[in-house]
């Protein structure tokens, strides 16, 4: 797909199976109204009829949800063809896939860059932010003395109390942190929007999307501390 058609979410066009018209790019042929099949290389995004922005109005994009299961559900093709009925039934998963990708909007970014290749799924960059690795260290220091404490053994830090309202503290302090991630990523949302709007070429583009998958992995190794955390907590 060509980053115009990427930044626009228009799906390219196809010759309709039916009637042979250029079907439009959309669900169905603008000439007959046929069903059509999914398009490769097509996107969530393009499935929607959106631009690929990360900034995505939540009313909207349910709506739109809505409306396209009505207008793909499978019960709407019993009188048609086998052929018919089996896209209705592939357009239908499809959509479910889609939303499900794009209503969030971590698996939004996370889905933009598995697409384009900057990220690999299942792995995400597991190492301390260089300005957190003083704080990570007595983190860890402190998490392993907890687990030393619930074994019998007394912790040169103190005693379990001592240790738990510690590791709350800092947990509450990593928190924090993860909120200013959280803002910090919807900036840099806005600069990918603004520079699929101002119609960035892909040097451009992939400049923003380094950014974004530098700034999730740094979320996502924060988000992992609280929850550690949280759980040692808890035991």
């Amino acid at each position: 797909m060509s980053s115009t058609k990427t930044q626009t979410g228009a799906a390219p066009a196809q010759a309709c199976w039916n009637c042979k018209a250029v079907a439009g790019g959309g669900h169905f042929c603008v000439a007959c109204g046929k069903i059509q099949p999914l398009i490769d290389g097509a996107d969530y995004f393009a499935f929607f009829g959106l631009p690929q922005k990360l900034k995505i109005d939540d009313a909207e994009l349910e709506q739109r949800f809505h409306q396209l299961s009505w207008k793909l559900h499978p019960d709407n093709f019993v009188k048609a063809s086998e052929f018919e009925r089996n896209l209705a039934l592939e357009r239908s998963s499809e959509l479910n896939d889609a939303y499900r990708a794009l209503r969030e909007p971590i698996l939004r970014v996370e889905y933009l860059l598995l697409r384009e290749k900057v990220r690999k799924e299942g792995t995400t960059k597991q190492q301390a932010p260089p300005e957190l690795l003083e704080e990570v260290f007595e983190l860890n220091e402190s998490l392993d003395e907890l687990r030393e404490a619930k074994t019998g053994e007394t912790p040169e830090g103190g005693d379990l109390s001592e240790l738990r309202g510690r590791l709350s503290d800092a947990q509450k302090n990593f928190q924090e942190k993860l909120e200013e991630v959280d803002a910090e990523l919807r900036g840099v949302f806005g600069e990918w929007d603004a520079a699929v709007d101002a119609g960035a070429d892909d040097g451009e583009r992939h400049k923003q999307m380094a950014k974004l998958n530098e700034v999730l992995n740094r979320r996502s190794y924060i988000r992992n501390l609280v929850r550690n955390v949280a759980q040692e907590l808890e035991a």
